[in-house]
């Protein structure tokens, strides 16, 4: 015992040395230090069930259940205050107990003293008028740093008895780029060689901070494209601080290309190609993008986009109906250009029957409240909040008391059946809107994410005022995501990514674009073929794919346009283009394109569609539409027998070409270019297809020379369709 004493005195000495004079308090003290070496992590003892028979809450947002778990669980068996170092909780954590974790504490660390000391004094809990921490601040906030240099953070915790404790080894750290930037334990911020923007999350107890690092290239930015609009100024601008230099502005053979894919969802006619190319207008880019926009095409091509968000998945037969409807007023919507607030409005305050009101199909998949409220923050708002429904969110300000009061926006919608199988009349029950606290089991009245409580009658449908307070001008969440999710698809990355990830520890590349972008839809009044036409109009969107020798490494600046796999339904329709064939589904016209499908059900019949990742709808998240390539992919390009018949059908473009006599070859295979890549081949291009044609044709006559030449051009275009300028937007 006097051992242990003259080591308790030491350890006392040594935490005054460090400014730690306080009296111990559990929360502030204790729990950090577990959250620090992971102990209450999801993967470890603060998953729900525990781990091995001992359980902390997730991440410590409730200490005082901590607490019991530790002191009082298992009849104290974990602390040992007679010979508080041979407790279990200190022998597990630096493994000299067996420990499935293995080694969290160092014996001769800082952390270790302060547990040693807390169990050597009675493992106080604390007083309830104990200093509560309020806050964290780190040092610097932001930095401009050179590529592979280091920044060392300094975290400081603010109490609210006006105490500030330097809490840096014990914060924890996570950059939003790991590709750019590593964080070490103790704050040392060393980045990579890759330009940009990196934003390092900094979490300790229960609050957030964020220090943002910005790395130049620093090459010279001698001479920038013109700028067409505000989108440009800033992106330029942010090039030239970055002293990254842009590429080349596209040439119009691939503008059209990509602007006809990204807007209609389709590849441009050869026809329409020579159009463009020879039009002199010097505004024919502008002109091009009303047309597509005026499109049935480009309507088809965003209700395909909106229908899997707002999950019109057909689960059953019954569904059918309600499907169509609902998928037949989205396009409506879109063509017509309803503006974005009053389309979101009627989505989520739809009540009737979906005859009546087609988006109450909404609902069928949004079952219950918690959906209806997550599909809300996360599609509309960018806002997941998901893990706040049962603690208070780990990257984000979120509560339980936040996530509770936005669900009590949906609180009062009740549901009946009719006289159709299957399908159900939406209304609002005559009560009073609230949501309980799983946690508090205190109800919890409607409240917007940061807002002011709402008092609203019984008579009161509160998804009106959920509507009302999201198409403000002054929502700080509503424009933005619809914004960044508009971005995301023109320029295959957004400005904040994930695209619905949009928290205050995930920032933008670009804040100043963000905001702008934002300020010109809400402007415009939320209206989304102006918000196309501003994004496609710019310079930016316009530049080449191709990088310069300074700009290759570029990944989310836009100095360049980054090239972007076509989606499976795009994919599929620019498939049938090139071979001049139609697809067939289920219950639909032959012909129909696969971006007009209405639901996912036809994914079931179409392996193409499933393997080349079509959503079924079955969240609200963009990622569930898979984007990567894979080897299956590959082999379903290669040697699917549905992409076979198609090559070899007697009507399809090979057989028509191979029978044509009043063209030559050679403009033959121009027509297959401007086709599959919207231009002319090159002279060593066409001297490839002309000698393949040789080949196959040498000595033959007649019918046998026309089904050589087929077979010819059945090769030719079934190379050319697996080529990654074909399978590409660029």
């Amino acid at each position: 015992m006097q051992r242990l004493g003259i080591f308790s005195l030491f350890i006392a000495l040594s935490l005054a040395a460090r400014g730690d004079e306080r009296p111990l308090n559990f929360a502030n003290d204790i729990v950090p230090i577990f959250t620090k070496a992971g102990c209450n992590a999801g993967g470890c003892h603060g998953k729900s069930a525990g781990q091995n028979g001992f359980k902390l809450s997730l991440l410590g947002f409730e200490p005082q259940e901590d607490f019991e778990h530790i002191v009082r669980e298992a009849h104290g068996r974990r602390v040992f205050p007679a010979s508080p170092v041979e407790s279990l909780l200190l022998t597990k954590a630096i493994n000299s107990t067996p420990h499935g974790g293995g080694k969290k504490l160092d014996p001769k660390s800082d952390e270790y003293a302060i547990l040693l000391k807390w169990i050597s004094i009675g493992m106080p809990y604390g007083k309830d008028t104990d200093p509560k921490m309020v806050s964290i601040e780190v040092q610097p906030t932001q930095s401009l740093m050179t590529l592979k240099s280091q920044q060392q953070l300094k975290v400081l915790a603010r109490y609210s008895d006006g105490y500030v404790r330097d809490v840096t080894r014990s914060a924890l750290y996570e950059p939003n780029d790991k590709s750019m930037a590593e964080v070490g334990e103790a704050g040392l911020v060393k980045l990579y060689d890759l330009p940009g923007d990196v934003a390092v999350m900094i979490r300790y107890q229960g609050k957030v901070a964020v220090f943002r690092a910005t790395a130049p290239l620093g090459a010279p930015v001698e001479k920038l494209p013109p700028a067409r609009n505000f989108i440009d100024e800033l992106v330029f601008g942010k090039l030239k601080q970055l002293g990254l230099p842009p590429s080349e502005i596209a040439d119009d053979n691939t503008f059209l290309r990509r602007a006809t894919i990204d807007i209609a969802g389709r590849l441009p006619t050869p026809a329409e190609t020579q159009a463009f190319v020879s039009d002199g207008n010097p505004k024919k880019r502008d002109a091009v993008l009303d047309r597509l926009l005026a499109s049935g095409e480009y309507a088809d091509y965003f209700a395909s986009k909106w229908s899997a968000l707002l999950r019109n998945k057909r689960s059953d037969p019954k569904d059918m109906r309600g499907n169509f409807e609902f998928h037949q007023w989205i396009r409506d919507s879109l063509y017509d250009n309803k503006p974005y607030d009053k389309f979101v409005r009627a989505v989520i305050t739809a009540s009737g029957d979906m005859t009546s009101d087609p988006p109450v199909t909404w609902y069928r998949q949004a079952k219950d409240m918690t959906i209806q409220m997550e599909d809300t923050a996360q599609l509309f708002l960018g806002q997941r909040l998901q893990c706040a429904q049962c603690h208070h969110h780990p990257f984000e300000k979120w509560s339980q008391q936040d996530y509770y009061g936005f669900s009590a926006f949906f609180s009062t919608v009740a549901r009946k059946t009719t006289n159709n199988p299957g399908e159900e009349i939406i209304f609002t029950k005559r009560a009073e809107a609230q949501a309980i606290n799983i946690r508090s089991k205190q109800p919890v009245k409607p409240t917007g994410l940061g807002a002011t409580t709402l008092a609203l009658s019984p008579d009161d449908d509160p998804r009106e005022s959920l509507a009302d307070w999201m198409g403000s001008k002054q929502n700080p969440f509503f424009a933005k995501a619809l914004v960044n999710r508009y971005w995301k698809h023109f320029f295959n990355r957004g400005l904040v990514e994930p695209e619905d990830d949009m928290r205050e520890t995930n920032p933008p590349a670009n804040p100043e674009l963000l905001n702008a972008l934002a300020k010109s839809f809400i402007d415009s009044g939320y209206d989304l073929k102006q918000l196309i036409r501003t994004i496609t109009q710019s310079t930016a969107y316009q530049l080449s794919a191709v990088p310069n020798t300074h700009n290759a490494v570029d990944r989310q600046n836009f100095s360049r346009y980054y090239p972007k796999r076509l989606q499976a339904e795009v994919l599929l329709d620019a498939v049938d283009s090139v071979l001049d064939a139609k697809s067939s589904f289920d219950g639909l016209p032959v012909g129909t394109r696969a971006t007009a499908l209405p639901d996912n059900s036809f994914n079931a019949t179409s392996y193409f569609l499933t393997v080349f990742g079509r959503p079924e709808g079955s969240s609200a998240c963009e990622c569930e539409r898979t984007q990567e390539s894979s080897l299956a992919q590959s082999l379903h390009l290669l040697n699917a027998p549905d992409i076979q018949k198609k090559l070899t059908d007697d009507k399809g473009r090979a057989a028509v070409l191979a029978a044509d006599n009043t063209r030559s070859d050679e403009v033959k295979l121009t027509e297959i270019y401007q086709w599959v890549a919207s231009r002319q081949p090159s002279p060593q291009q066409v001297k490839l297809g002309l000698a393949h044609l040789a080949r196959h044709t040498q000595g033959k006559t007649g019918a046998e020379l026309v089904a050589a030449k087929r077979q010819a051009y059945e090769d030719l275009l079934w190379a050319l369709i697996n080529t990654k300028e074909f399978l590409f937007n660029h």
